[in-house]
């Protein structure tokens, strides 16, 4: 008797037919083995988590453009902002200066690279490890979101959608380069060896990767052409004031007073110092100018509403508290709008007021003394800025500009509201910060030309320069070389209180090294501090001096 075991067949039953498992993979008959427990080179991974944080800043940056509400990274990065230590905040301003936001995004984009490659290298061996920190991701993304001043609900969708998007990427593209098993009995059987699918985790990342940029390079162009129109409706001339309020020309017969700094500052010169990454959204068809708190009746003035009011025109010098001595954060121009008190009247402003706390579209806030806004000081509420519409810049469509006060308690731009309140009630942005509450300009001077280190021809030099003692004016500039006595420069023809003056020397210059020192006396007759203080708190004092070398 014979015996069969139950793996033989007999091919001549002819109800037999061979069975094809679907989950047999076809081997091509020279295909290495893949060891038990291989996993895929270090750089794929690093490539998978660099791809998904490609497609997750293109899916985050692009929502937030359609929804017109700020992006993951701007509220990651906004975050940071209001949390960092002051000295870093400081140090930052000092090695990279009105590129501060630039350098923050570029760090930020080179922290999240290096956490997407460390984040897809460990997710080869668990890739749940590499959704997990995406999902971190978003969540940070979210909570940052959240705490956003003045955000809306669809400020949570962007983080969200990233997130999701993140972790899909990845462990698609991941499986993509393990994913080389074919059904048996498919028409289309693969001929790849056993192990890892290179052309299809090419295919897979490559097209997340390209996903990515398109949606990151739409998002940049969507932002583009928002700015563009914002930049053309600030641009739009205002009507024409009621008065001539034009400034004296600064030259005279022997030249200008000084070579290298006009009077008025070029818009595009004018220093820009904010806390915003990117220009908020702005519909000047929608925007309105609230005013409330501590007032006998709130009320919203339109764009339209304040020109419609009485309009002026005032030459203001405005300066940074982090300009150090000598420093070019600084600019004087001609701001047209509506003076604060003409508005605050309209609204009736209580007795109990102690603070003007106004609030960017940005979320910034400050505050300043509501007796800055009737003491006499031209306050206003500025709608242009050198004779045309206020630049995107600079605070469109409105913006606060108050003569004697640091802009951080008081410059706010792209003004939404103002609140009358108490000084215990509402805390402007920088006081929590370590900065004074008040903060007052106070009397600097600075040499513009010679620059520091030049060397020079014996003979007759001109030094020159700009002093300003906002809210005072300036009545005298001296110069002192090496350790000579102090001797009187000449000012330039503009002598306004709210604005800085130009000056010049001449000097009868020998050879050697020498040191160019300036000092200013404001219109009050104090003379300026040689006392050496930094910008933190209120402001840094000093004397600014040059070294240059006669031959």
């Amino acid at each position: 008797m014979s015996h069969r075991s139950d793996t033989e067949t007999d091919s001549s039953d002819p109800s037999w037919e061979p069975v094809v498992a679907d989950d047999v993979p076809e081997v091509h008959p020279d295909a290495p083995r893949r060891p038990a427990g291989r996993i895929a080179p270090w750089y794929v991974g690093a490539l998978s988590g660099t791809v998904a944080a490609i497609f997750a800043v293109g899916v985050g940056l692009a929502s937030a453009q359609m929804l017109t509400t700020t992006s993951p990274t701007d509220a990651v990065g906004g975050a940071f902002v209001d949390r960092v230590p002051k000295w870093l905040k400081n140090l930052a301003i000092d090695w990279f200066g009105t590129s501060d936001k630039t350098a923050l995004k570029v760090g930020m984009f080179m922290v999240m690279a290096a956490l997407a490659v460390v984040l897809g290298w460990r997710s080869l061996r668990r890739p749940l490890t590499g959704a997990a920190g995406f999902a971190l991701f978003a969540l940070l993304g979210l909570l940052c979101a959240l705490d956003r001043p003045n955000s809306d609900g669809a400020i949570v969708v962007p983080p969200l959608l990233a997130g999701l998007a993140g972790i899909a990427a990845l462990l698609i593209s991941l499986r993509s380069f393990d994913h080389q098993w074919r059904r048996a009995n498919s028409p289309q059987r693969s001929r790849a060896p056993l192990g890892w699918d290179r052309r299809r985790f090419v295919v897979a990342s490559g097209g997340f990767a390209a996903a990515g940029a398109a949606l990151s390079g739409t998002a940049v162009a969507l932002e583009q052409r928002r700015v563009n129109r914002l930049r053309a409706a600030a641009g739009a001339s205002l009507p024409p004031l009621a008065t001539d309020t034009t400034t004296p020309t600064v030259d005279d017969n022997t030249g200008p007073i000084n070579p290298v700094t006009p009077f008025i500052t070029p818009n595009n010169d004018f220093y820009r110092i904010d806390t915003a990454l990117s220009f908020p959204f702005i519909d000047l068809d929608t925007w309105r100018l609230q005013i409330g708190g501590l007032v006998e009746r709130e009320r919203e003035f339109s764009f339209a509403e304040l020109l419609e009011m009485e309009q002026v025109e005032r030459t203001i010098t405005l300066c940074c508290v982090s300009n150090e001595v000598g420093g070019d954060l600084v600019g004087t121009a001609r701001w047209r709008g509506v003076l604060l008190a003409d508005v605050l009247r309209a609204c009736g402003v209580q007795s109990s007021a102690e603070q003007v706390f106004s609030t960017s579209a940005d979320g910034w806030t400050c505050g300043f003394p509501v007796a800055a806004a009737f003491d006499g000081r031209d306050a206003m509420i500025a709608l242009g800025m050198n004779n045309e519409g206020l630049p995107l810049e600079h605070g469109y469509p409105a913006r606060l500009v108050i003569p004697g006060l640091y802009g951080y308690v008081s410059a706010t731009k792209w003004l939404t509201s103002i609140r009358l309140t108490t000084w215990a009630d509402d805390v402007g942005y920088w006081v929590p910060r370590g900065w004074s509450r008040e903060a007052p300009v106070k009397t600097q001077s600075r040499i513009d030309v010679p620059k520091r280190g030049a060397r020079l021809d014996a003979g007759t030099v001109p030094v020159a320069g700009v002093a300003w003692a906002q809210g005072r004016g300036i009545a005298r500039v001296e110069i002192q070389i090496d350790d000579g006595p102090w001797v009187q420069a000449e000012l330039g023809a503009e002598n306004l209180d709210d604005a800085w003056r130009l000056w010049r020397y001449t000097w009868d210059a020998t050879p050697g090294d020498h040191r160019i020192t300036v000092r200013a006396t404001d219109g009050e007759g104090v003379v300026q501090t040689d006392e050496v203080a930094p910008p933190d708190p209120d402001g840094a004092t000093g004397h600014h001096s040059r070294r240059v070398t006669v031959r």
